[in-house]
């Protein structure tokens, strides 16, 4: 298990765009699941929307990509490099996500050639799927503050 400062030594976000609390279990460049707690003080629920707060969708899938992300970059040779979106296929959301639910987010890389991957992602709460897609990633440059 991996806690927010093990978490951050790793990857390069930090609040308000870490959006993960904690990794449950990683295998190194294979699969990794992880843990955000979805809280009503998260900066985006400000506006989106008032009267009605849910997760944004592309944030959901943003904690899909960071959680695959830590995966990748616990690598020999990755470590250090920044995971960069190259494209999305298949993303769907099947569940709303609102303050109070705690997203269970389990990343499987499918590819990793050099410097670019393919992952499939699923945020689940509880035993519900609330939303799932292919990832793909690319590792940009080494991060300068690493």
């Amino acid at each position: 298990m991996l806690e927010s400062r093990e978490i951050q030594a790793i990857i390069p976000h930090r609040y308000p765009f870490l959006l993960i609390d904690r990794i449950l279990e990683v295998e190194d460049g294979k699969r990794a699941i992880g843990i955000k707690n979805v809280s009503g003080n998260e900066p985006f629920f400000q506006g989106h929307f008032p009267g009605y707060p849910v997760m944004p969708g592309v944030l959901i899938i943003e904690a899909l990509a960071q959680v695959g992300a830590l995966a990748i970059l616990r690598m020999p040779g990755y470590a250090g490099h920044i995971a960069l979106f190259a494209g999305m296929d298949e993303v769907k959301f099947k569940k709303q996500v609102f303050p109070g639910d705690q997203l269970r987010l389990e990343v499987e890389v499918i590819k990793l050639k050099r410097s670019f991957g393919v992952a499939q992602g699923k945020a689940w709460i509880g035993d519900e799927l609330a939303a799932e897609g292919i990832l793909k990633f690319f590792l940009g440059p080494k991060d300068p503050n690493k």
